[in-house]
């Protein structure tokens, strides 16, 4: 399908939902900086009063850092669109951009069977700093969130991220820079849109709405284990966290293509972990590209026994959706099988 430009609808009702983050900070007489309300970040943007879309504004009621969110406050999240989503054509959620990525995909995967755009952005300055890129961030994600398409239906009816002229699917992209204003990449996914003069929607890589009945799957299992694969790993370091009878799942964090050292050890510990249930997913330390277990000796042991592939999923979005589905329920093949799918466009085809 040809890239479009979109018309904004003025009957578009907007929830924006600020959580805190650097978006919507001053700066303390020590120099550092701690949220402060949306009240002041409204009055900062004067554009918002004229925007050509009916807005409402909340926020938690102690706005935090966004290093400190936590699956408790996804659902806080997840449970207020829930409440609301009758109420609004699309909701906006200001966060602070060092966890947005791991909120975008627990998002993404929460939210079942969208049919409305839930646009996540933030900035790397305050909003009250002359150059902070707060104000256009805010301002092009409302007329994201207000775009329809040609039947009048949303543009885009899933959870994304908007970040320095750049809309990206929420389950895809990672945080690369904490000093550039573009801090944001999608490895192994293409663009949503990009903002210049105009908006330009690349139309063929956004999902469709959902037309099955919207839900929220607010049950989510934190008891999952990332083992980082390094040079020289110890088995006296590494075996507790495999062994902690705790684990739900472990996420083993290899090199390349889903390379791992062949010590028999890991390998050992690793099979024992699977025969008792515990699924072991192979993400890959590498941004882009995917796993492909069988390409490797040092990786075809792993296959064997039973390690499953994170295929091109990003850490955000394989331990969010692990989340997700252990906390849905699902174990042994039954999580294999719903793991293996894709759910929300994580996964390429």
């Amino acid at each position: 399908m040809p890239e479009k430009y979109s018309k904004l609808t003025k009957q578009a009702h907007i929830l924006i939902l600020y959580t805190g983050g650097t978006i919507g900070m001053i700066r303390k007489e020590n120099g550092s900086y701690e949220p402060f309300s949306f009240e002041n970040l409204s009055s900062q943007i004067p554009e918002l009063a004229q925007f050509p879309a009916q807005i409402e504004v909340d926020s938690f009621d102690e706005p935090i850092d966004s290093s400190n969110m936590t699956p408790e406050h996804w659902r806080r999240i997840a449970k207020r669109i829930e409440h609301d989503y009758n109420t609004y054509d699309a909701f906006l959620i200001l966060h602070g951009s060092d966890t947005m990525a791991y909120t975008s995909a627990a998002l993404s995967f929460m939210l079942r069977n969208l049919s409305k755009p839930v646009i996540l952005t933030g900035s790397q300055l305050p909003v009250g700093i002359p150059r902070s890129d707060a104000r256009e961030n805010i301002l092009t994600s409302l007329e994201i969130a207000s775009a329809t398409n040609d039947e009048g239906g949303p543009l885009v009816p899933e959870v994304a991220v908007y970040f320095e002229y750049n809309l990206y699917r929420g389950n895809r992209l990672q945080k690369v820079s904490s000093q550039d204003f573009e801090a944001f990449r999608s490895p192994n996914y293409p663009l949503l849109a990009e903002a210049g003069v105009q908006i330009k929607y690349h139309r063929n890589f956004i999902q469709t709405a959902s037309v099955s009945r919207f839900e929220v799957l607010e049950n989510l299992e934190t008891r999952i284990a990332i083992l980082h694969c390094y040079p020289g790993m110890s088995a006296s370091l590494n075996l507790p966290l495999i062994q902690n009878p705790q684990n739900k799942a472990i996420i083993l964090r290899s090199f390349g293509s889903g390379n791992a050292p062949g010590e028999v050890w890991l390998l050992e510990a690793l099979a024992e972990v699977i025969k008792a249930g515990i699924p072991v997913i192979n993400v890959s330390q590498c941004a882009a590209g995917e796993v492909e277990m069988a390409k490797y000796d040092a990786g075809r042991k792993y296959q064997e026994i039973g390690v499953l592939s994170a295929r091109d999923m990003i850490l955000e979005a394989a331990l969010t959706k692990a989340m997700v589905l252990l906390g849905s329920g699902l174990q042994g093949e039954e999580f294999a099988i719903a793991f293996r799918e894709n759910l929300s466009g994580e996964l390429s085809d």
